[in-house]
């Protein structure tokens, strides 16, 4: 395995400190070191040794995609397994725990346990009380941790335990760090995100806040985004944001074209204002019928904290023998969903119906929240249209992996 000059100064300096964390730009090179090298050998070093080996990532399911799947296709399914019912793996002949550090109900079969080695994939993205827990089940001389994220707003949790006295070793990667990276993908990247809050983050791997217009690179041109004739759409998905308490109710109709290459907004229905549960069950149904002579829609993903209203839409939906599975949203982080679209947006490939003003205003007007300085809030105070954007990011939510994550690229080497 061939390693870069970055990588090779973590491999010197990892030993002697209970705690190993690399943090900065995106397919640097974090992570690779540590699935082809950390890894394998702190687990081999601490074999026979009393102690827990524990893999946590943000889901069980990201572990299993960013750090399980990838370790068997360097070493083999035979060396490192699937993530088994009770939440184990062997690895390198270990008995693993692999669990979701995103909620601390997860790691509760650790609680109190002694671990003698653990990683942290995406650790920025933990709930604080796991993190905390962990300082007090490092309990052995030998007990070490090793983990990687990117950077994130500089008064997280996080960057306040980097900047602490504890026993840790820190690097920070810049995109550049990584040679392997083919130059047209690292121009493209930078492109996508330049004149946003994640070129700072997530090219030159800084802690910074994310401050004024989001969508800026939309804000500046919205002309260059806006289409009066769509595209050959392949599938369309509806999202649905309940209204109430002065936010709007809102519907967005999103369609992708081939292999996932472009988002287009294609039709939106709003009101501002309160409606009895048939008026908005008549609405959706008129938007649904008029959209699917046009488009090849499939589901409708709704606002999840309101379950007893979408139980109406998917009733009204199978008595009116609509073309379309109505379900709840994920609700996926903000700063996710945003990422995406600006992603989009900075490649061309999220265009809006000229005919959806109340989606082009939200694009225009959206700013971040400066009184959020330890995590990424979008402004929602009623200057500005929020709810369309809501709807319009439970509509694809579910896929942006497919939208901004190429097989090419996730599994390139040292990326």
């Amino acid at each position: 395995m061939t390693f870069t000059e970055k990588q090779k100064e973590y491999i010197r300096n990892m030993g002697g400190h209970r705690w190993g964390i690399k943090t900065g730009a995106v397919r640097s090179g974090k992570t690779y070191l540590d699935l082809a090298y950390t890894i394998p050998a702190n687990i081999r070093q601490r074999q026979g040794k009393p102690g827990l080996v524990v893999i946590l990532g943000n889901t069980k399911g990201t572990l299993q995609r960013n750090v399980i799947a990838p370790m068997q296709e360097l070493f083999g399914a035979k060396v490192v397994s699937d993530i088994r019912s009770d939440n184990t793996a062997q690895i390198f002949g270990e008995t693993c725990y692999c669990l979701g550090a995103d909620n601390i109900r997860h790691v509760d079969r650790i609680r109190g346990a002694s671990i003698k080695y653990c990683y942290g994939d995406e650790c920025a993205t933990y709930n604080q009380a796991v993190f905390d827990m962990l300082k007090s089940r490092l309990d052995k001389p030998y007990s070490r941790f090793d983990g990687a994220c990117n950077p994130d707003a500089p008064a997280h949790w996080l960057k306040q335990f980097l900047d602490s006295d504890a026993d840790i070793y820190r690097q920070t990667y810049t995109l550049d760090d990584n040679p392997f990276l083919p130059v047209d993908f690292v121009n493209a990247l930078k492109k996508e995100y330049a004149g946003t809050v994640y070129y700072d983050r997530y090219i030159r791997g800084l802690w910074v806040a994310a401050e004024g217009a989001i969508y800026r690179a939309f804000a500046d041109n919205p002309n260059a985004y806006i289409i009066n004739t769509p595209p050959p759409i392949v599938a369309a998905n509806i999202g649905v944001d309940f209204g109430g308490h002065g936010s709007a109710h809102s519907f967005t109709l999103s369609g992708y074209t081939a292999k996932y290459n472009d988002l287009i907004i294609l039709d939106e229905w709003y009101y501002k204002g309160e409606l009895t549960p048939q008026e908005l069950e008549t609405a959706f149904i008129e938007f649904v019928k008029k959209n699917a002579l046009k488009y090849p829609i499939h589901y409708a993903y709704c606002d999840s904290a309101e379950t007893t209203l979408i139980r109406g839409l998917e009733e009204a939906a199978a008595q009116s023998r609509l073309p379309v599975n109505v379900g709840k949203s994920l609700k996926k982080p903000i700063k996710d969903r945003i990422n995406c679209e600006v992603r989009l947006f900075a490649s061309g490939r999220l265009k809006v119906m000229g005919h959806c003003k109340h989606h082009i205003e939200a694009f225009s007007c959206a700013v971040w929240d400066d009184k959020h300085t330890a995590e990424d809030i979008r402004l929602d105070n009623g200057s500005t249209p929020i709810d369309p954007l809501d709807s319009f990011e439970y509509s694809f939510e579910r896929d942006i992996r497919y939208l901004i994550d190429s097989d090419i690229w996730r599994y390139s080497p040292n990326a």
